[in-house]
């Protein structure tokens, strides 16, 4: 039985790298599946720059909305999968009118069935600082927080990181990674 990960932190927090180090360490045939839109040429540029790090260590699968399926599919040919990272996906899914509550529910269903492939989870914590100042913004703090509750239920490890270090939340201490 594969063990889910979920990894939590703030922007620049480091937890893109650490979730690479995991997914490396657990798979010889690692998927990083991107959910990033790029609407602007700053976007551009952070993807381009996350795509270099990570050269030709995972095979790229780009969904910024049907995230289940995409894992489904990734599945069939992985050992293990790394999303990065959910907070985006919540925009696009908020951006397309979509119903996030309905696609946290097929996710956390797809993680179940999911169990012979590992699925590390990176996501943005956008609930430690002040209170938004506007009703959208709201909603998607409130959605995201829910959301890491929800899939923190199903992940059997749960991290959270801050300066590039990791706190183990849940689950195993993942050890020197390097």
């Amino acid at each position: 039985m594969t063990r889910h990960c979920l990894v939590l932190g703030g922007a620049r927090s480091g937890k893109t790298a650490f979730a690479e180090g995991l997914a490396l360490y657990a798979g010889s045939r690692p998927a990083y599946l991107a959910t990033a839109t790029v609407l602007d040429s700053e976007m551009h540029e952070r993807v381009r720059s996350h795509q270099a790090s990570r050269g030709e260590r995972f095979t790229t699968i780009e969904e910024p909305v049907e995230l289940s399926h995409a894992l489904l599919k990734a599945a069939k040919s992985h050992d293990v999968i790394l999303v990065d990272c959910l907070t985006l996906w919540i925009t696009n899914l908020l951006l397309a009118n979509g119903d996030v509550a309905t696609a946290v529910t097929e996710l956390y269903g797809t993680l179940e069935e999911l169990r012979q492939t590992k699925v590390i989870l990176v996501s943005n914590e956008v609930g430690m600082g002040i209170v938004p100042d506007n009703a959208m913004a709201r909603t998607f703090r409130d959605l995201a927080g829910s959301t890491h509750q929800r899939l923190a239920e199903i992940c059997d490890d749960v991290y959270f990181i801050a300066a590039g270090l990791p706190l183990t939340m849940k689950g195993e201490n993942p050890g020197p990674l390097s």
